[in-house]
């Protein structure tokens, strides 16, 4: 039944998209400051609390609804994992942004799309050139698209096996909103908060997110090109500061041939101050920490789109094989 679920959330996503401004972010933000502000009193082991809150309840409650729904009629059952399914999987909750920025390239408005990035990754792209913006927009859309599809695909497809339905969709969702809302407080707003509050979500997400991540990379080295991705993977990952992301973007720069990383701007996820040198290849130190490929340019744009769809549909179909499996058994 997750094939279907997946399934059809996506044909709805496509159709029927949420709006920029949704109802469901300001619910998820006004939740994770209510948990923030009623449960955090400023010590390590409160942060433990308002992490468990913030992520376990809204799960468990998905899980408990879905097998009092599944108990009454498997259909409704069905219904409410497209529900929720629709709510924290597609790319249609950040894809807006990237087809703007691509649209603004293509037209040859540097300034619209340095806009558009800077707002919606919190950054400041005033100073970056074309390349560098190339860079950012595909580094940040990989990791939304892992984050927003393969990572919710992932944790909704495993639990979904154990009967939980979509706790795993929610509790992926959660935390990795967490990871967000939090470091969005602490750099941008610079408001005063627990600092182990945003730690501790970094590395419950990292946990979370370690499978699921190299699951990405992999399927991105399946569907573009095998050997560079998973020489790029091995060698690459590391230029990164976050090992999760290190690896989905060096193994998705190898498939496409794109040079991603770089020395550039501040702000973003890449631990830029890192080389080739660094990373144990002296051989490359001259690219600056940037991994191998051609410098990005606007028809990588459709490349990275095209990657993640194929990838998509590798999953898909994996999961169709194992539910026809699971039925004629």
């Amino acid at each position: 039944m997750s094939f279907f679920a997946v399934l059809f959330a996506l044909l709805i996503e496509q159709l029927k998209p949420l709006p920029r401004d949704n109802w469901v972010h300001e619910s998820l933000t006004s939740w994770v400051r209510w948990t923030g502000r009623n449960f955090d009193a400023g010590q390590p082991h409160h942060a433990w609390v308002v992490w468990c809150v913030t992520v376990l309840v809204p799960s468990t409650l998905a899980a408990a609804a879905y097998l009092l729904i599944d108990h009454y009629s498997l259909l409704l059952a069905l219904a409410f994992d497209v529900a929720l399914l629709y709510l924290t999987l597609g790319f249609r909750q950040f894809s807006h942004y990237y087809t703007d920025i691509r649209d603004a390239l293509e037209r040859s408005d540097e300034n619209e799309a340095r806009r558009l990035l800077a707002e919606w990754r919190h950054l400041d792209a005033s100073e970056l050139p074309r390349t560098e913006v190339l860079r950012h927009v595909i580094e940040h859309a990989l990791l939304a698209a892992h984050r927003h599809v393969f990572g919710v695909f992932f944790w909704f497809v495993v639990l979904s096996a154990v009967g939980l339905g979509p706790m795993g969709a929610v509790g992926y969702r959660m935390a990795e909103f967490c990871t967000r809302y939090w470091g969005y407080r602490q750099r941008a707003i610079d408001a005063p908060s627990n600092d182990a509050l945003l730690a501790i979500s970094r590395r419950m997400f990292g946990a979370i997110d370690h499978v699921p991540a190299r699951l990405t990379a992999f399927g991105f080295a399946v569907v573009g090109n095998f050997e560079e991705a998973i020489a790029s993977w091995r060698r690459d990952s590391s230029l990164w500061l976050h090992a999760n992301e290190g690896v989905i973007l060096a193994a998705a720069a190898g498939a496409v041939g794109v040079q991603l990383g770089g020395a550039a701007a501040p702000g973003v996820t890449p631990d830029r101050s890192k080389t080739f040198n660094a990373g144990g290849q002296p051989d490359l130190a001259d690219a600056q920490g940037s991994t191998a490929g051609v410098p990005a340019q606007t028809g990588h744009l459709q490349s990275v789109v095209g990657l993640v769809w194929r990838s998509v549909v590798l999953w898909m179909l994996l999961v169709a094989l194992l539910t026809l499996a699971n039925i004629v058994g």
